[in-house]
Formats: structure tokens, sequence, C-alpha cells
């Protein structure tokens, strides 16, 4: 493509400021959400709100988006249930040998060739051979699809693939790891006790440790991992945390210090109406980039992709501001809220 030097140049920035360090913001706050829950109205109804999450994600996986991740947080959530009564040293070391278990396992794979994704792999090229579905036009099968039926065949062959993903990848302890962190936060009300934290301190710290092994990620991942699967993957443990964590000890700061700014504002509305965003960024890929939309998959470059997603997150954020000018939940947070306590709320304010 006509872009595709600044593409190579983008994937790389992409790899160092972005790539694993927005879900692990994410998965923090979902930690924390969980503690406030269970202070609040304890583990049954926080039980009962995954197990609506994971039908949502299902939902979203199968129909939808291929790439879901809905479904792994909701299952790593109910996974988070069984550690609530360990005390804070026995949930920092849980989290820590979460976070460094998935190096284990690449060197298992690595070095003796142990193939945990394999049947998840070749369940996944059986569905998707049986759906006429193949290497040759894997790539333009959704832009092509002018039907629903014809984008659901790739659907079914994609919700295997996730899976695969997430076996690959080692998705499933990151993310419980990560949840026992943000835990312990809420347990101890961190996010309350800003002024009394060493944040300056925190921010310096992280950053000097995440951005420098983050640059060695990027280039790891953009030169398909020449020092190997497993020295990959403790980059990825080792910089990705430390430069998420830099992140929001940076936005922590910026909140002290002007807590009444516009930006703030600005970022709260689509915050509060995250599935609701989630979901509809979906359903908005689907509108420009496949064959039943405007079908322009596979004719942007990265650093069109990127401008785009930008584009739609603010006009997202806009309208979440108007929206919520006039109702107190986002659509998707009110049904899942209605569904979660079992009586009907109001959603007019």
């Amino acid at each position: 493509m006509p872009t595709a030097g600044i593409d190579r140049a983008v994937r790389y920035v992409q790899y160092l400021l972005v790539d694993g360090k927005f879900y692990t913001i994410f998965s923090l706050l979902f930690g924390i959400g969980f503690s406030l829950i269970l202070a609040r109205h304890g583990r049954r109804l926080f039980v009962r709100r995954m197990l609506i999450l994971v039908a949502i994600g299902a939902l979203h996986l199968i129909f939808i988006w291929s790439g879901d991740i809905l479904l792994l947080y909701a299952v790593g959530g109910l996974i988070l249930c069984l550690f609530i009564g360990l005390s804070d040293r026995q949930l920092l070391l849980l989290a820590l040998a979460l976070i460094l278990l998935p190096v284990g396992l690449d060197a298992l794979t690595e070095l003796w060739g142990v193939d945990f994704a394999g049947p998840f792999y070749r369940q996944w090229w059986r569905v998707a051979d049986a759906r006429g579905i193949n290497d040759d036009n894997f790539a333009t099968w959704l832009r092509d699809a002018q039907s629903y039926p014809a984008m659901f065949a790739f659907l079914e062959q994609g919700a295997c693939e996730r899976l695969w993903e997430f076996v690959e990848g080692h998705r499933l302890p990151k993310v419980v790891g990560l949840f026992v962190l943000g835990y312990l936060a809420g347990k101890h009300r961190l996010y309350a006790r800003l002024s009394e934290l060493p944040m300056k301190r925190a921010f310096f710290v992280a950053a000097a440790v995440g951005f420098p092994l983050s640059a060695v990620y990027a280039w790891s991942a953009v030169g398909g991992h020449p020092w190997g699967l497993t020295a990959h993957s403790l980059l990825y443990a080792l910089s990705v945390i430390p430069l998420a964590l830099a992140y929001v000890c940076g936005l922590c700061l910026a909140l002290r210090r002007w807590p009444g700014s516009r930006v703030f504002t600005f970022l709260a509305a689509p915050g509060r109406m995250a599935l609701s965003c989630y979901i509809g960024q979906s359903l908005v890929g689907i509108l420009l980039f496949y064959g039943l939309g405007f079908g322009l998959g596979t004719s942007f470059g990265l650093v069109h992709i990127e401008l785009t997603a930008l584009a739609v997150f603010v006009a997202e954020a806009v309208l979440c501001r108007l929206w919520l000018r006039r109702f107190r939940f986002g659509p998707l947070e009110w049904i899942w809220r209605m569904l979660t306590y079992g009586q009907r709320f109001p959603i007019a304010k």
C-alpha cells in the first residue's frame, strides 16, 4: 500500500506505547470494580453479574465480532472469586505467579515442543474448511461478504480462532493476575487516597523500567521474536505492566493538578458507557469494513486504521456526553444493571 513505509513506523510505535498497556489498565479497573461490588453487595451478586457478562460476550463473539474480549473477562472474573479470602501477601504472590506463568508455558513450547494450543488450532481450521474458508480467501472474506449468512460463516470459525488465540497467548492467567492486583488496589481504596501515595516517584520508576523495555519488546515484536518465544514473552511481562502503571500514575498526577479539566470530563462519559461503546465499535467496524457496509476492509493501511479508531472514539465520546445529559446509564449498562439486580431502574434523569 502507499502507506507501507509509515505503517511500519506506526506498527513499532503501536507495540511500544499501546500493545498490552490498555487492557492492563482496564483489567486493573475491573479488579477495583470487583472490590467495590464485593464490599457493597457480596460475592453472589458479582457472580450473577459475571454470568450475564458471559452471555453478552458469547453473543458478541458468535454473532457480531470474532475479536470479543468480554467472554474472557467474565470467565476471569468468576475465577477471581476463588481468591478473595487470601491475605494481601498471598494475593500479591498469586498475581506475580499468574503474570509470569505464560513465560514458563512458552518455555515449555519452545524448548520441549509442548503444544498447548494445537488442538484449538486444528479445530479452528476444521470449522473454517467446512465453511469454505482457506488461506486464499481468509483476508478478504468479510470485505466480500454481501449477506449476514456469509458473515456468520466467518464468525463461526472466528469464534474457534479466538479460543485458539486465548490459549496460544495464555491470556487467562495474565488477565486474572491483573484482576488480583486491581482487587488489592480497590480493597485498600488506593483510588480514594491519591494524595497520600508517592505518585510522582512511582511514575518515574515505572516509566524508567517500562519505556526502555517496551522499546526492546516492540523491536522483538516487529522483528519476529529474534531472541526466541520465551525471551519475547518475558519482555512482554516486564515491559507492559510497568508502562501501564506509568500511564496510570501520570493520569492520577494530572487529575490531582487539574481536577476540573475538561479533558477528564470528556473522557468520563465514554468511561461510564464502556460496554455500549465497546459493542458500538464492533457495529461501526462492520459498517465501515465489511461487505455488508462500505466494504473498506483491506483498503486501509495501519496509519489510516489508527486515525479511524481515534475518530470513532472521539465521536463516541461526544455522543456519550449528549446521551448522559438525559439518561442515567448507557443503554447496555442499563440492561446489564437490571439483569444483575433483578429489578427495573429508570433510565431517564
